[in-house]
């Protein structure tokens, strides 16, 4: 087993001067994201530490109820950064993105918690809680990109939907198509990562463990399981959000609600 190489306080201002390399650039440039980046340092430091300790304490209680919490409240975080990305308004949105996003969570969660990773007690933080964040960060982006592309489609569409409405479609008839096309796009980011793993890029997880003294072999096991669950969600979150949001954009007697 390696020795894991301690990050103490110098080392990490040391790691602040990429920060202020990437600084000094944008004001070289005038690229005037300078205060951004200052910002985005500040505020991913402070949760990030924040976290650490949150995640610290939770560990030690290993409580099933605490665990659920956290990840209950995660999943909020989730759906409303989603909801803040997208820009149709539609009826019930945040409700809806949430229940798209956590219900994908669950079901590949409790997939990989039961099935593959099989720990001694099913709620057990070190591994359910890593596991639902990078499923919920990445059903979150899925989310906001179908619904974006969804609702822009439905919008532009609408003289088609509405003709194949008058020739007898139904209303999920006649946006097949288009949610199709919107699940598509949200998938296009994640099979991108999974076509370039371990040619182009090693992911983040994998790196992580490796860093921590992981052997590769076990590292890349691990990764391929988070790759196959957040493709899985990302799928499950984009159908149903979609599906969701077309029985919210069309009224009793299937007419298109045109935003």
């Amino acid at each position: 087993m390696q020795t894991i190489i301690e990050l103490d306080i110098p080392k990490m201002a040391i790691a602040l001067g990429m920060i202020a390399i990437a600084i000094g650039l944008s004001v070289w440039q005038k690229l005037a994201i300078a205060n951004n980046l200052l910002i985005a340092t500040l505020r991913g430091t402070v949760q990030l530490i924040v976290v650490g300790f949150l995640l610290d304490a939770v560990f030690a209680l290993k409580q099933p109820l605490v665990v659920l919490f956290i990840i209950f409240l995660m999943s909020l975080m989730a759906a409303r950064e989603a909801k803040n990305r997208i820009n149709a308004k539609v009826p019930m949105l945040l409700p809806i993105v949430w229940i798209s996003v956590i219900f994908g969570t669950l079901i590949i969660a409790s997939y990989t918690t039961f099935l593959v990773v099989q720990p001694d007690r099913w709620y057990a933080p070190q591994y359910l809680i890593p596991l639902a964040g990078m499923i919920l960060g990445n059903s979150m982006n899925g989310a906001a990109i179908a619904a974006e592309r969804f609702t822009q489609d439905l919008v532009r569409r609408s003289r088609e939907i509405e003709t194949h409405l008058s020739l007898g479609a139904t209303p999920q008839q006649a946006i097949a198509g288009y949610q199709s096309e919107a699940i598509r796009a949200a998938m296009i980011p994640t099979i991108n990562v999974m076509m370039v793993a371990g040619v182009v890029s090693l992911p983040g997880m994998m790196t992580g463990q490796i860093l921590g003294g992981v052997s590769p072999l076990l590292a890349v096991r691990y990764q391929l399981v988070i790759l196959f669950a957040i493709t899985t969600a990302n799928l499950i979150t984009a159908l149903l959000l979609t599906t969701l949001v077309m029985r919210q954009s069309f009224t009793s007697a299937q007419q298109l609600i045109n935003s």
